[in-house]
């Protein structure tokens, strides 16, 4: 059986949601797996949707977790995180801790599931962990806003979704899984229309996220992102994937680029579609 550590911050739906799609596969034995834990850098308090996120994970009878970063970083006097810059020594000294308090709940492989701090070393070397990332490979790095940004200026004919490990270097780690789905034919096709004839700064400055391209790419990524992370567990528990000194294994074949999941998530979907 694979023992997960679950990390989330619980910002919204979304972190809900991927818990959710974890322990409904676990119980309907889909998943040969147990959540040792779900790690939260909020307290009860913090936040009323990291509220509504921890109280889920209290009814679920899984371990739970918590030491707030904000908190952390006021009583050691630490400097804000600027993004782009590098992070505050107070940041690896949180991961020290969280590695400490996690001592207790053995896990194997730990899984970031809407958790919004950037890793440092004392976290991802004391166990592999998997992050969930909205792009194809070799599709840009950054948050969900960013890529889709990029992907409509890149006028991308495909976006993607990817599961990767975490390591120093943002995003950027081997690559376990991914899949990916079209961004051309059908009815997107008039929404591309209407994105060619302006330019991106004019979208962004008069519509912004309201787009109806963007919501339209943004909505074709998160439907898939719930069944990659659950199809990327249970690759890891069935055995077809396995890690071996940092590098994703198939069998005794080690795998470059990815393990291509779309067949899976296209049937995950579909199947969802008709109940």
């Amino acid at each position: 059986m694979l023992r997960i550590g679950w990390f989330a911050t619980g910002r919204g739906e979304g972190s809900q949601r991927l818990l959710r799609a974890a322990v409904e596969a676990i119980r309907d034995r889909s998943l040969d797996a147990q959540i040792a834990f779900v790690f939260c850098n909020r307290e009860q308090g913090q936040a009323p949707a990291t509220d509504v996120f921890l109280d889920q994970v209290r009814a679920y009878g899984i371990p739970l977790v918590t030491l707030s970063d904000r908190r952390f970083r006021r009583e050691r006097g630490g400097e804000i995180a600027r993004s782009g810059g590098p992070l505050p020594a107070w940041r690896t000294e949180f991961d020290r801790a969280v590695v400490e308090i996690l001592e207790p709940y053995p896990y194997d492989l730990g899984m970031l599931a809407g958790y919004y701090l950037i890793s440092t070393a004392p976290l991802y070397e004391s166990h592999p962990l998997l992050n969930l990332h909205p792009a194809a490979p070799g599709q840009p790095a950054g948050t969900w806003q960013e890529v889709t940004w990029k992907l409509i200026e890149q006028r991308a004919d495909h976006g993607g979704v990817r599961v990767h490990l975490v390591t120093g270097e943002l995003d950027a780690g081997a690559i376990a899984t991914y899949c990916t789905y079209p961004l051309r034919g059908g009815t997107i096709d008039a929404l591309w229309r209407d994105a060619d004839a302006r330019s991106l700064t004019g979208i962004q400055e008069t519509e912004g996220e309201e787009n109806a391209l963007f919501r339209e790419i943004r909505r074709r990524g998160s439907a898939r992102e719930l069944p990659l992370a659950v199809e990327t567990l249970r690759a890891f528990a069935d055995g077809r994937l396995r890690l071996e000194d940092g590098h994703i294994m198939a069998g005794d074949t080690k795998v470059v680029g990815g393990y291509d999941l779309t067949p899976e998530i296209e049937r995950s979907l579909a199947n969802a579609a008709l109940t």
